[in-house]
């Protein structure tokens, strides 16, 4: 949550909020503002009632006749999946799964089974249709971008097979596993890597190993870097020359901390002994003035 700053009974900063963000994993950059202290955090630890823990696969391109073995037979179970792909539409020389190719090769390899392709392009009304369709199980299969990474609720959904898992950040793939195991029913999370390293390995293993959120984004954070945070870069390094936000995360909280007490008893930094953290600043906002959003 965030809002005005304004100074408690004890002295210290409080915030009123006035917004609040909920996530099921933030991403590295918003983990960065968390970090910094310009987001107050709750963190809710409690699983939904009845729910089961999503057992989950990393695996590679030799699993696939397996995946849509496994696939078929939570169909005719009665229950229902998910396909995710990093594009709408192949990309010229890259071996990357799109929805086009995707829900072409399901259509041929599952004839009987209804099936049907979601992505960001379509127009709204278009969407909402396939959604609903898939809701009231009209639909079994759904082929489809990230787009359903958040406000997607199919409680018959049991699988999720997500391509070239390795083009996605935890975060995301966390949010994508999500959108399966939340019903009664036992459900699965099938992490497809077009590409193995050990790094991509090791990567994908920390979302075989943990089902929390808060966990998962931090390592995310790790590994990728808070980006800009003033600016837009969503991951990355972010080009501190002294401290490293993992590293030093204590010192940074505290520092937040401090500014925000100042703040709160000298907001426009005029007293004498506070001028010259104002210069200080002055100078940092003009030299960064193109890669600040106000």
């Amino acid at each position: 949550m965030f809002g005005e700053k304004a100074a408690g009974p004890d002295g210290a900063a409080r915030g009123v909020p006035n917004a609040m963000v909920m996530s099921a994993t933030p991403i590295p950059r918003t983990l960065g503002v968390i970090m910094y202290g310009d987001l107050d955090v709750s963190v809710i630890d409690e699983r939904p009632a009845r729910r089961l823990p999503i057992k989950n696969a990393v695996v590679d391109e030799s699993y696939r006749e397996a995946a849509w073995h496994f696939i078929d037979r939570e169909i005719k179970a009665g229950r229902q999946a998910y396909v995710i792909c990093p594009m709408i539409e192949p990309g010229e020389g890259m071996p990357i799964a799109s929805v086009t190719e995707e829900i072409g090769t399901i259509r041929k390899r599952f004839p009987d089974i209804p099936a049907a392709e979601l992505n960001g392009r379509m127009k709204p009304e278009e969407k909402n249709r396939v959604m609903q369709d898939f809701l009231e199980g009209r639909v079994k299969i759904l082929v489809s971008t990230t787009v359903v990474e958040v406000g997607v609720d199919v409680p018959n959904a049991t699988v999720m097979l997500i391509e070239n898992a390795e083009r996605f950040g935890l975060a995301t793939l966390h949010q994508l596993r999500g959108r399966v195991g939340r019903g009664q029913y036992q459900s699965y999370c099938i992490f497809m890597a077009g590409m193995q390293t050990d790094e991509i390995r090791e990567r994908l293993d920390i979302l075989k190993s943990s089902d929390d959120g808060f966990e998962i984004a931090e390592k995310d954070f790790e590994l990728r870097g808070p980006g800009d945070l003033l600016g837009i870069r969503q991951s990355g390094d972010a080009l501190f020359k002294i401290a490293d936000v993992s590293r030093d995360r204590r010192v940074l909280k505290l520092a937040g901390e401090t500014a925000a007490a100042l703040m709160a008893d000298d907001p426009e930094l005029i007293r004498e002994e506070d001028r010259p953290l104002r210069d200080k600043l002055d100078l940092y906002m003009s030299e960064n003035e193109r890669n600040i959003i106000l």
